[in-house]
């Protein structure tokens, strides 16, 4: 194709939105309201998920050693551990450190347990990470039968119903943005169709004159393309604006707050914007191309 006829199909494009103003407001106003409400429902589950990922992060396993083990025994556990293939950390802490973070931990109540230094019944440690957190039981039941390991705790039990749940959330959360996609794709589709609609007498005429059916398709290529992108810009900034001052008010009125961290706007608004500019360029290209086709065969 020659530039200048791809120049003519653009400034057509461009010309067609103008022509058919209310129709061309009403496919935009169809596209930002439903990427909108798309991207509420993305940003949504985008925080769920890193929520999950925080939590699952979180899960280690702690590795009591034998009171009687020494020196070289210790060594000799820690290699054995990091020769697991799912291990990804091994942090050694003796008891003595251990007994320091134990008193931390209780703040002011720590003065009961002073003069405990002397005679230390914490036994050393090593606190292990996985790869993957959903490792962590097979890790553990492996590390049980290295010798001079007294005691295993990776919250067995707990752990595998957090794992469940944050299973459960994640897929449940693909499945409602999966759902909602294919939503908003035929709405969003159908509403640009009727654009397309309303000018069949003009595509039929211009068939009719031995117009080819790419020269009558490239206008209406662009038109829908820009009604996609424009229809997706709206809310991208809506959302970007709202989600900054959502993060501003949580961080000024709960500034400590760890359970919950939102994710940081950026990169999260560059991931929205993109998701949402390539649902709307997608769409609105497939519903006009799709709608012209209708009306070639004369």
């Amino acid at each position: 194709m020659k530039i200048r006829t791809l120049g003519r199909h653009v400034r057509e494009g461009v010309k067609n939105l103008g022509r058919n103003g209310w129709m061309t407001f009403a496919s935009i106003s169809a596209v930002a309201i439903t990427l909108l409400i798309l991207g509420v429902f993305l940003i949504l589950a985008l925080n769920v998920n890193h929520f999950a990922q925080s939590v699952e992060k979180q899960v280690e396993i702690r590795v009591f050693l034998d009171v009687l083990a020494n020196k070289d025994n210790i060594q000799q556990v820690e290699h054995n551990i990091r020769a697991i293939p799912k291990v990804e950390s091994v942090v050694f802490i003796p008891k003595d450190e251990g007994l320091k973070q134990f008193k931390e931990s209780l703040g002011e109540q720590a003065k009961l347990f002073e003069g405990l230094e002397e005679d230390n019944p914490l036994p050393d440690m090593f606190v292990v990470k996985t790869k993957l957190p959903q490792d962590t039981a097979a890790v553990a039941k492996q590390i049980k039968t290295i010798e001079f390991v007294n005691k295993v705790n990776y919250g067995e039990g707990t752990v595998e119903k957090l794992f469940a749940w944050t299973g459960t959330i994640r897929n449940v959360g693909i499945a409602f943005i999966l759902g909602l996609g294919f939503t908003a794709m035929f709405l969003i589709a159908n509403t640009i169709k009727l654009t397309i609609v309303a000018r069949r007498r003009e595509i039929e005429i211009m068939k009719l004159v031995g117009a080819t059916n790419w020269f009558i398709r490239w206008p209406y290529f662009v038109e829908g393309l820009m009604m996609g992108v424009i229809g997706a810009v709206i809310p991208i900034v809506l959302l970007g604006i709202s989600y900054h001052y959502l993060l501003d008010a949580i961080n000024a009125s709960l500034p400590t707050a760890q359970l919950f961290k939102l994710l940081p706007l950026f990169p999260l608004a560059n991931q929205v914007a993109l998701t949402l500019i390539a649902i709307g360029a997608f769409i609105g290209i497939w519903g006009s191309l799709v709608s012209v086709r209708r009306f070639l065969k004369v």
